[in-house]
Formats: structure tokens, C-alpha cells, sequence
């Protein structure tokens, strides 16, 4: 087997994260932030040499990118050793982010809840500061709430993606979680997710933007999306916040902040908004 790893620019990670639902087969791609590197990786499996650079090249093509391909060949039985050196446990507050691999061997403080990660069954391990941002927001809204009063909280991830913030939410004690995504592949790779963390009952549907707040008002909608996908679409999000709720927006390039929260700001009386700031990503998050 062939491992591939491109490093790309912040901005080009950002489009490849959502090119990558477009190739034939998306589960053969890990795309995850490094922070030890401080930069963006992109890494994929393939039978052949070939392929792999098939793969990019066709990759790359959708996403309009460039970078330099580096191909190494590595044992069929260790293929995913080459992943235990990029993916290691971490954790933000009461929640880790753990590889399947250390399941059972892996060690949570009372109290504490685990997301499990198979990067070889689908790509997004969460290691990637949007998602970061996202579940350090969850955290603050779960404290501000109270968790005796989170488990009957409506709560829906935009553009779930991989469904790691749904899971995530769900970890953390919120009760009627979904997701949607407008690409069937990363909602089949959501629900896998959720089967291998056992939640099977968190539903995720193929929808957009549009059609995908069947079930509004909703408590607290996440939105971890390419900061020109939220300023379209603002005058959509904004009304499916329940009075009370919050929007936590993610998927945003620290200099395209302001734009976001000036294009929500008007949309309704905001009791709040704040943002943060996580390097070269921030989070917008708005209290109705």
C-alpha cells in the first residue's frame, strides 16, 4: 500500500475539507490540522503508487489547489500505523477526542466522556481548530445552561460533515441532537461515525441550508461552514434560533470575522455576540 501526504495552505485545507466529499471515495482521506507542524495535512491510502497520485491530482483538481505530493510505500498489515503517528488522544474540558485503536485501554477521568475516531474508516478526527472552537463553545453553553436542563435542548449541526460535532454534543449531555449535510457521502460517513461511538439514534439527513430546518425553533444550531456559506445564507440561519438560543458559527478565517458577525447582527435582537479567536480560525457566537 501507498501513503500520500500533501501539506496545503490554511485557506486550500479549508476548500479541500469540503472537495474531499466529492472524490469517489472519500473514506480513503484524512485531512487534519498539525499542530506540532503548525500546518495543514492532507493524507491518503492507495493500493498503488498510481492511484494515490490519481487520487490527488483528482483531488486537488476539484478543490483548485496545488501541493507538493510525497508518496512512501508502507506495509499492507501497518497502514494504519501511519496514522497512530499523526493521531493522538486530546481533550477540551470533560471531552477527548480518542483513536478506536486505544478503546478499552484508554484511561477518562470521572466524569468524563469519550469521542471514539477511526481515521481509517473516515476522515475528520476533530483535531482541527474550527472544530476546536466549536466544542470549547458547546462547553461554554452547556456550563451556561446547566446540565440538569441540556438534555432537553433541540439541538441540529449544519453541515455535519463527519458528525463529529453532533457526537460531540451528544457526549456531552444535549438531548435531541441531528445533522444534516447536502452530500449523501458525508452524511453515510456521519452515521458510521455515530454507530461506532454508539449512538445510532442521532439521525442525519441529506439536506441544505434550506430545507434542512424542518424541525425550527431549534435551542442551539451549529454552523461550522465556510464563512462566505454563512454570509449567504444568514438571513436563513438567524430565524431558526429559538428566543433564549444560541448560534455558534465556525469555519472561519480570523479576517473574515467581522464580516460574519455583521452580516447576523441585524438579522434579530442579539443579546450577545461574541468572538473568538483560535490562531488563524475564529468562532462567531450569537445568543438570541
Amino acid at each position: 500500500m501507498y501513503e500520500i501526504t500533501v501539506f496545503v495552505s490554511q485557506e486550500e485545507f479549508a476548500v479541500l475539507e469540503e472537495a474531499v466529499f466529492e472524490v469517489e471515495d472519500a473514506t480513503r482521506w484524512n485531512l487534519f490540522e498539525d499542530f506540532e507542524a503548525k500546518g495543514y495535512r492532507v493524507q491518503g491510502i492507495y493500493d498503488t503508487e498510481q492511484e494515490a497520485i490519481a487520487a490527488w491530482t483528482e483531488l486537488s483538481g476539484i478543490a483548485n489547489v496545488s501541493g507538493d505530493a510525497k508518496v512512501r510505500e508502507i506495509q499492507d498489515s501497518d497502514w494504519k500505523d501511519s496514522y497512530k503517528e499523526h493521531f493522538k488522544p486530546w481533550s477540551i474540558g470533560p471531552l477527548h477526542w480518542v483513536p478506536v485503536w486505544l478503546k478499552g485501554e484508554y484511561e477518562l477521568p470521572d466524569g468524563h466522556e469519550a469521542v471514539w475516531l477511526d481515521p481509517g474508516m473516515a476522515f475528520g478526527t476533530g483535531n482541527h481548530g474550527t472544530t476546536r472552537l466549536c466544542v470549547e463553545r458547546l462547553i461554554e453553553a452547556r456550563e451556561r445552561i446547566g446540565t440538569d436542563k441540556i438534555g432537553s435542548l433541540k439541538v441540529i449541526d449544519a453541515g455535519c460533515g463527519s458528525g463529529i460535532l453532533a457526537i460531540s454534543a451528544k457526549r456531552l449531555g444535549f438531548g435531541d441532537v441531528t445533522g444534516f449535510d447536502n452530500d449523501p457521502d458525508a452524511v453515510r460517513i456521519a452515521i458510521e461515525n455515530g454507530e461506532l461511538n454508539e449512538t445510532p439514534d442521532l439521525p442525519f439527513s441529506v439536506d441544505d441550508l434550506l430545507s434542512g430546518f424542518s424541525k425550527q425553533p431549534y435551542d442551539l444550531v451549529l454552523a461550522n461552514i465556510l464563512a462566505v456559506v454563512l454570509i449567504e445564507f444568514c438571513e436563513t440561519i438567524a430565524p431558526v434560533v429559538a428566543d433564549g438560543g444560541t448560534l455558534i458559527l465556525s469555519g472561519i478565517l480570523t479576517h473574515e470575522a467581522e464580516k460574519v458577525r455583521a452580516a447576523f447582527a441585524p438579522l434579530r435582537g442579539w443579546k450577545d455576540i461574541q468572538i473568538h479567536e483560535l490562531g488563524e480560525w475564529s468562532s462567531v457566537t450569537l445568543l438570541a
